[in-house]
Order: C-alpha cells, then structure tokens, then sequence
C-alpha cells in the first residue's frame, strides 16, 4: 500500500460540513498535513489522539507526534510508516441553520385558552472543542453534516427550545396577539437556556433567533382554530356579530332557494328573508339583527330589556353591554370597565357604550351629545337627548322649557292660552 505524502482537505457541496475524516489511514513521518484557516486537524491511531494541528503545514514525524515512539516504536530519521486517522474539523460559524417546534400547547394570555401554537426561526453555531465535538457528536462517520447535527439535536433541542417559549409567554402574560413584539426579547431568552445544551457537545451557539410564531394548522383542531380567530377578526373590523353572519349565509341560502321550484325550498327561503327582514314571522329575527353592542340580557323572572314580563314601566334598565375599549361585558350601572377601566360613555337612546370620539351610536345612530350639553331625567336620573319629551328609560314627561307647558305632552304654552295648541288639552 502506498504511503500518503500529502493530506488535506477542501470543503466542496452546498451543504455545511462539520466534520471530515480523510479516506487513507497509511501515513509516514514525511506526510505533510496541510491544514486551512477556519480548520482544525485531529489524529487518531488505536483509539487515542495522537496531536492536534492548527492552521499552516506540519510534518507528521517524531518532533511533532513524540506519541509516535510510545506507540510504534519509530526512531528519529528516516521515512517511518504508521497508520492513523485524519479528521478535519471546521470552525466556520453557520448562521441559517433553521429550526422550529410543532405539537406545542400554550395557554393564551389573550384568549384564555388553549392555543395549538408552531414556531420557527434560525440560530448559529460553532464548534469551539473540536475533541469534545468529535467524541460526543461526531463518533465514527466518514462524513458529519448540518443535516447530521440537526438530525442527532433536533429532540433535545426541540424540547427545551418549546419549554423555555411557554415559560417566557406564560410568566410573562404575553398572548398571541402581541407575541410579534417580544420576539426580541423572547430569542434572548431562549439562547440564553440552550448554551449549555450546546456547550456540552463542544459547540456555541452564536445567535438564535424566532422568526414566527403563529396557531399550527397541520392539526384538524389548530384550523378550526385559526378559522375562528380569522373570523373574529373580520367580524370586529365590520362590526357585525356572529348571529348577523349566520343570518346573511342563510340570505345567501334563501335566494338559491327561491329559485328551487320545490315547494320546500320556497317556502325556506321566505322564511330565511322573513327573519332577515326582522320583522316578518312575528318577529323572529329582531334580535338576531342587532349589533354586538346591543345584544339583550335577561334580568330576573324572565324580563328583557327595561320592561317588566306584567308590561308595568320600570326603573333605569340595568343589563349587560359590551365596552367599546375592550369588547367586554360589563353592567350598565358600573361607570367604569372592570375589565380595561375605560369609562362607560353610554348613548341616550339605546346605553349602549361608546368611544369617547363617536359622533353617533355604534348600534343606533343616534347624534352623542357632549357632556355639558347633556340632560338628565327628573324622574330617574338618566341621561337623555336636549329637547327629549320621554325619559327613553322610565318614559316619565319631560319638560322641555322654562315657561308654562301643556300637563299632558310638555309642549310650550303662551299666555293667555286656554287650549294646549298641540294636544287639544284645556288648560
């Protein structure tokens, strides 16, 4: 067999080696091992390492391997064969090795429950102990890749890298919704948790980062769920509710149903358009048709609204609205959002809760007046419209201006008048 004078190696391929082990193991104290920046050459002969050589060319004799006389027997001079490994190790920092972890389960902050999340992103490593490297990671391969090292990595890291994420949303209280703005923070965080997993394999890791963390839809669960949030999303931006949105597929429905010459389908679909109408079919679909802001809540003994089951007028209607700040439920009777604290601005007409810019209710339309152009009810407090000659919570008459007014409907009287000139009534 002949002996190898020279050894070396070039990197060659588009994929990222770590490791290489050159092909002959038949060396002589004239070899000569070329070795090239970024690179780093370990011996290896009958389980041992013999020597390891930085960057420049060296000549494997007897001055540079004194392991060689313990272990063959070779004398100073002369062309002294012995039979050893080469290994190449590059030092190189790749820095687009891509990672992510699925089948990740977080308790969202935002929605207050279980999201099925993925994430995913890329991080850099380095071999900084090229022996450790070789005997914990490398072991007996001809060749060692990127694909190698994510493949041999990818439980471990996978499991710690999911953890550290769930720790950092949970003690944190950062949802999905806001997650995009931590990610920062959050890539710290986890590179901060895995140097020792990497350093344990004779690497550093030199930069880590999250790209994306969405809900996972490789899942029959994770796509109903981003359906749902989808659909949250839009019905807030046009601010229907999810029983409009019923009700406008079974309109879509109904107009294919017409035309069906079944006596069946005409008859659904007149009833679909019947409900859309909200008030045909005695109306069914009125409450279906109301925004968000002004769903009904039902009080003790069945009542709705402010009106009693016995059909008697009652007190200030106390129910639930949503807030305009947070879209939550809170009282009619608290001034403030227990949830978010932003104040209740109702509307005179339907107390619904209002932005504090709104020039007309979001469920009504009705014209907001200002604070200091606001009026309240003699009879129960309530806010109510200038000019307004029913309390449109308590219905008790209104008196609309400083001089004398008909007892029976408030419209202004002039003096000497004996007929109210609106109603009629004898004054």
């Amino acid at each position: 067999m002949a002996l190898i004078d020279c050894v070396m190696w070039q990197p060659q391929g588009n994929e990222f080696v770590f490791a290489y082990r050159f092909p002959h193991t038949n060396l002589s104290t004239y070899t000569q091992l070329i070795v090239n920046e970024s690179q780093e050459a370990l011996l290896f002969s009958k389980g041992q390492l013999m020597g390891k050589f930085g960057p420049g060319k060296h000549t494997l004799n007897t001055e540079n391997l004194p392991v060689l006389r313990s272990l063959f027997g070779i004398p100073f001079g002369g062309k002294n064969p012995f039979t050893a490994e080469v290994w190449f190790v590059n030092l190189l920092e790749p820095a687009n090795l891509g990672w992510a972890t699925k089948n990740m389960t977080v308790h969202d902050a935002d929605y207050q429950t279980m999201l099925p999340l993925l994430a995913k992103g890329q991080y850099g490593v380095k071999v900084s102990a090229p022996e450790k490297f070789m005997i914990k990671m490398v072991g007996t391969k001809q060749l060692f890749t990127e694909t190698d090292m994510l493949s041999q990595a990818y439980g471990e890291f996978s499991t710690k890298a999911k953890s550290t994420i769930i720790q950092f949303m949970t003690q944190n209280r950062v949802g999905l919704k806001s997650i995009t703005a931590h990610l920062d923070a959050l890539s710290q965080y986890i590179k901060e948790s895995l140097l020792a997993f990497w350093e344990d394999y004779g690497m550093t890791m030199t930069r880590f980062y999250v790209n994306d963390i969405t809900v996972d839809t490789t899942t029959a669960e994770g796509r109903k769920i981003s359906e749902a949030l989808a659909s949250q999303a839009s019905m807030s931006i046009t601010g229907h509710s999810w029983q409009q949105e019923q009700m406008f597929g079974m309109a879509n429905n109904a107009v294919d149903q017409i035309g069906n010459s079944s006596q069946g389908g005409l008859l659904a679909g007149l009833m679909a358009m019947s409900m859309m109408g909200g008030r045909g079919m005695g109306g069914m679909g009125g409450g279906m048709m109301e925004t968000h802001h002004s769903q009904p809540t039902f009080g003790p003994q069945g009542q709705t609204g402010g009106q009693p089951m016995g059909g008697a007028p009652a007190g200030p209607e106390v129910r639930e609205i949503y807030c305009a700040s947070c879209s939550r439920k809170h009282l009619t009777t608290e001034r403030f959002c227990p949830h978010c604290g932003a104040e209740y601005n109702p509307c005179p007409n339907c107390g619904s809760d209002n932005p504090k810019t709104a020039r007309r209710c979001v469920s009504c339309g009705t014209p907001l007046q200002s604070a200091a152009a606001a009026a309240q009810c003699h009879a129960c407090g309530g806010s109510i419209a200038p000019g307004t000659m029913f309390c449109p919570h308590c219905g008790a008459q209104q008196k609309t201006s400083a001089g004398p007014s008909c007892p029976r409907c408030g419209a202004p009287i002039t003096t000497p008048a004996k007929f109210c000139p609106k109603c009629g009534q004898k004054l």
